[in-house]
């Protein structure tokens, strides 16, 4: 699911950086240099680094400037205040709750901090393309593979687009086993990648080198897949999985008796959805696949959260209040321009009932409640919000292996995988598998909190343990005449 936006940033206190004003003639050249153009840089938080690019423009009353965020696919963002006086860079955006301050030194770059919601850390820019600090991932196979692999394209020909992937075999040559790989909520790539971690790729590299074939592809509309991501639901995605069983049904080194799904995260609801719709599925994997209604599921991320936070009983009461509330507008609309209307005007009184409000009014102005209604009445989390997995799972027939970790914080295992398993028991399937993995996080690493902030500073990819469970039971269920 989608973790990281810049409200959601916090990393230990940095210490605010001092500027040293060198009088010396080499310095005197940077008071004139043109502060318009690409500025780069790198944001490290927590191990997390995230590109930004600010785009400077000089104006007749002074300058203005936007911001790219590459990793979080966002262009264009409009910065409310830009200012270059005496070789100091000031960006702000109110609406987001940043500033961003830094000294232009004598090699042309800019040396400063970025500060947000009470916190402070270093960001330097330069006009030259900065790369992130590659971290360590020693779970990532390197070339050359001891196994067959190939870039393939397949149609989902109702919808009209096109899905690239990469398919791995064991061998060049022989008929095997294969598995169709169903990422998570966001725009994710074949390899499932986010925050330097590529998990469907570690996923496809162990089960190939133990004899099972893998197909995972590109979301719709992402790197080499045609189609719109953003008017997508799970639904869609789903008629896009299926297009993967069926491409694989063509080919002569797959035997189609043996083709089964592994789903995450939200994969995990659209690999049923696919069960439910095709007898000729042999099995699916859920990977933190939830088996409640997605408001439900939203609830519980939330109050773990705040959990977490050691946020008082009382403010935890009223977060859920005004969640719930949230939801079930959501949930009774029937007209999507109403359900605008009536989502900002309950923010803005739910805004003015929160204690302190005053406090942080910059950031609680109009451009949030628009951005909250545009993120809660987009396609997608409607849809989501309204979901409820277990009529789809009830439908499903083939064997089922649910794995959840037990730190998990998006979608709390307990709950979910005895969801899932009354869902399942009600359509008569008796050929499932539950487990709550101990120590993982929603990723199935090995963690210590399960906290989102820790994906990227941990080196591990996807625990061993998860990985057996998944190639034992597959494995048992292939051999299965």
């Amino acid at each position: 699911m989608n973790l990281l936006n810049f409200t959601t940033l916090f990393p230990d206190k940095a210490k605010r950086l001092a500027f040293l004003l060198f009088v010396c003639l080499a310095s005197l050249n940077s008071w004139g240099q043109d502060i318009t153009g690409d500025w780069n840089g790198v944001l490290k938080v927590q191990g997390i680094q995230l590109r930004l690019v600010f785009h400077i423009q000089k104006t007749a009353s002074g300058y203005e400037a936007t911001m790219d965020s590459p990793d979080q696919n966002a262009k264009g963002i409009p910065m409310t205040s830009a200012s270059y006086e005496n070789v100091v860079l000031k960006i702000a955006a109110v609406n987001m709750g940043f500033e961003y301050e830094g000294s232009l030194g004598a090699d042309g770059n800019i040396t400063g901090t970025f500060r947000q919601m009470g916190q402070s850390f270093p960001l330097n820019l330069s006009k030259e393309t900065v790369e992130k600090e590659k971290p360590a991932r020693p779970q990532e196979p390197v070339k050359p593979y001891p196994y067959h692999e190939e870039e393939v394209f397949f149609e989902n020909r109702e919808d009209g687009i096109t899905l690239a992937g990469t398919l791995t075999l064991p061998q060049k040559d022989g008929v095997f086993p294969a598995v169709v790989l169903i990422s998570g909520s966001g725009t994710q790539n074949r390899d499932e990648e986010a925050m330097e971690h590529k998990p469907f790729l570690v996923i496809a590299d162990y089960l190939t080198r133990n004899g099972i074939a893998v197909l995972r592809f590109d979301d719709r509309g992402t790197a080499a897949s045609t189609g719109n991501f953003e008017t997508a639901t799970s639904y869609d995605f789903s008629k896009d999985a299926e297009a993967g069983v069926k491409y694989l049904q063509t080919r002569k080194e797959i035997n189609r008796k043996k083709i089964g799904l592994a789903g995450h995260s939200e994969g995990g609801i659209i690999a049923p959805m696919v069960a439910a719709r095709n007898k000729d599925i042999a099995f699916i994997v859920l990977l933190a696949g939830s088996g409640v209604r997605g408001d439900q599921v939203l609830l519980m991320q939330q109050d773990l959260v705040i959990q977490a936070y050691g946020v008082g009983e009382e403010h935890r009461k009223q977060a859920r209040a005004i969640n719930t509330a949230i939801f079930n507008i959501v949930l009774q609309s029937t007209d999507n321009e109403r359900l605008k209307t009536d989502l900002a005007d309950y923010l803005r009184q739910a805004i003015k009932d929160i204690p302190d409000t005053e406090k942080f009014k910059e950031i609680y102005d109009n451009n949030f409640i628009a951005a909250t209604v545009s993120r809660l009445t987009s396609l997608w989390m409607q849809y989501f919000i309204r979901y409820d997995p277990a009529p789809a799972l009830e439908k499903v027939t083939c064997p089922v292996l649910a794995l959840n970790g037990e730190k998990d914080m998006q979608v709390p295992a307990k709950a979910n995988l005895e969801a899932i398993k009354v869902a399942l028991a009600k359509g008569g399937n008796r050929q499932v598998t539950t487990k709550e993995l101990p120590g993982l996080n929603h990723l199935f690493q090995e963690c210590k909190t399960g906290w989102p902030t820790e994906y990227a500073t941990i080196e591990q990819t996807f625990s061993p343990v998860a990985l057996n469970e998944m190639l034992t039971w597959i494995k048992a269920q292939i051999e299965q005449d």
